[in-house]
């Protein structure tokens, strides 16, 4: 198992569609661990295969306060099971040190295959509802900051790319 490195907003391959991933295979699941790895290590509650560079819809996730729960979802299909929008303080490993309000469905249905590819539906809400949101956001190239007005955007823009020159 190894902790992969995460790519960074603005960095272009963040905006690449993931592809539907055709058979679970053990290199699949040492991909799950992987991501495992790097997700708790950054420490985050949500990681996608995009964000480690890899263009799979498949994500990894555990909301719990001990990280005792993770959980796998590949080919993630989401369904709203309430329009009432939620207003969370999301933040994202690919945007380090940023929080700002979106507003999600605070409930959602999903259907997915699990780490063996035996699928399944879940209801979640709450925060799991907010992160798997966000995670599907990234299969489809898409960031949280892309909810926020352009200036904060840059701003963002900005700022991380002033850190990642000083990094480098």
């Amino acid at each position: 198992m190894a902790v992969l490195d995460i790519l960074e907003f603005p960095d272009p391959r963040l905006r690449t569609l993931a592809e539907p991933v055709g058979a679970v295979t053990d290199a699949t699941r040492v991909l799950i661990d992987d991501m495992f790895d790097t997700m708790y290590a950054a420490p985050g509650i949500g990681l996608a295969a995009t964000q480690v560079d890899v263009h799979q819809r498949l994500l990894v996730m555990d909301v719990s306060e001990d990280k005792s729960e993770p959980q796998v979802f590949i080919n993630p299909e989401v369904s709203v099971l309430d329009p009432e929008q939620g207003e969370y303080d999301e933040g994202c490993l690919s945007v380090p040190g940023f929080y700002e309000t979106v507003s999600r469905p605070q409930r959602v249905s999903v259907n997915a295959l699990d780490r063996d590819g035996k699928p399944f539906t879940l209801e979640l809400e709450g925060l799991a509802a907010i992160c798997l949101q966000h995670e599907i956001d990234h299969l489809d190239g898409k960031l949280f900051v892309d909810y926020l007005s352009p200036l904060k955007r840059q701003r963002i823009r900005k700022k991380l790319e002033k850190d990642q020159r000083r990094r480098a």
